[in-house]
């Protein structure tokens, strides 16, 4: 008879997850993995299987929560320039850890079809609820109707990615904070 699991998977892969924020795919032990999710090795490869899929479950989760967070932010004001706002001040606000996204596709490119699998799914979530904001402030007329709403997609992830490098390389607050407004005032 199996015994139960003693601990959480959300919160475990939730620890995972900043240890591969943190150091990537290949900086990231076995050992730093069970020390920060608090298991025992049996535990991590009956569960996640190996350090290969939990990765992918990491980055699953990450997708989910980053995207969630992005479109409840979009989505949390009335009107829709001032949800773009959000969620570039989102950005803003908690720049320093890397997006696990950016940092896969940094470290593997696309040579990892379950990986692009993950993150293209994640894409068209957020870039479906980005597109229709986009377009609701073009008709405000908040945002240039002379830009496409894929393109500004496309600015605003890498925009966002570049906030975050800066954080990493030592960018104070003001400068961030810059760096958004900036962002935002290419939309017009």
């Amino acid at each position: 008879m199996a015994r139960p699991k003693a601990f959480d998977t959300e919160i475990a892969l939730d620890a995972a997850m900043g240890v591969f924020r943190e150091h990537g795919y290949e900086g990231t032990s076995a050992e730093m993995l069970l020390d920060a999710m608090k298991i025992g090795r049996q535990s991590l490869y009956d569960t996640f299987g190996d350090k290969w899929r939990l990765y992918q479950a990491t980055l699953r989760r990450y997708c989910q929560l980053e995207g969630h967070g992005h479109v409840t932010a979009l989505r949390g004001q009335d009107r829709a320039f001032d949800g773009i706002r959000a969620m570039i001040d989102r950005v803003v606000a908690d720049p320093r850890s890397p997006c696990l996204g950016v940092s896969s596709a940094c470290e593997f490119g696309q040579t990892k079809p379950e990986l692009d699998a993950i993150k293209v799914a994640a894409d068209h979530v957020l870039r479906t609820a980005m597109v229709a904001r986009i377009q609701e402030a073009q008709a405000d007329g908040d945002v240039s109707p002379d830009l496409q709403a894929n393109e500004i997609v496309d600015f605003l992830y890498a925009s966002f990615a570049g906030i975050r490098i800066a954080a990493r390389s030592g960018a104070d607050h003001p400068r961030l904070e810059a760096l958004g407004r900036t962002t935002l005032r290419a939309l017009r």
